[in-house]
């Protein structure tokens, strides 16, 4: 991998969910070498059953790696977020040299207090247009969101246009 991609980043349920319905997965891997997925994220996601598409691929992907809770410390626990955010971003406090993906809003409040590093499902397709591994944003984004990814007519807009589309 190239050396803008890292060692490893942290993925929470609904980015995985997304990219996974969208079939744009594979776009994780222009971030890390591997991606941890928290235990209590796969634990969650599985429990949709063996036919969900993320259920599948978290067990069949052997780049998705799914990591141990660990005790989530009490910087995290009092934003009160969900166990796989508060997952997620103990292990990043663990792992310093991650980056989170989280969509929820006050997860990356959280992420940014805390200072670490943290990236939407939209700056996933962003940043893969801008180092040209795409060749437009825009149909990937719409593919997402018929999988259910809400995002504003406003925030598309801005976010197209910040890679020139």
């Amino acid at each position: 991998m190239s050396s803008l991609v890292a060692d490893k980043a942290i993925i929470n349920a609904s980015p995985l969910i997304f990219l996974s319905r969208s079939r744009h997965l594979d776009l994780l891997r222009a971030f890390a070498d591997e991606i941890w997925v928290p235990e209590s994220v796969a634990t969650e996601i599985l429990r949709r059953g063996r036919r969900d598409i993320t259920a599948q691929a978290i067990r069949q992907t052997e780049w998705l790696i799914t990591k141990s809770v660990i005790p989530i410390p009490n910087a995290v626990t009092e934003w009160r977020l969900g166990a796989g955010e508060s997952s997620v971003l103990a292990l990043a406090l663990e792992h310093p040299d991650t980056e989170s993906i989280i969509d929820d809003l006050a997860g990356r409040k959280c992420a940014a207090s805390l200072n670490i590093p943290v990236r939407g499902t939209l700056g996933i397709v962003l940043v893969a247009r801008k180092r040209g591994l795409i060749p437009k944003a825009r149909p990937l984004i719409e593919d997402m969101m018929t999988a259910g990814l809400y995002l504003s007519k406003k925030v598309v807009d801005e976010a197209l246009r910040r890679v020139g589309e």
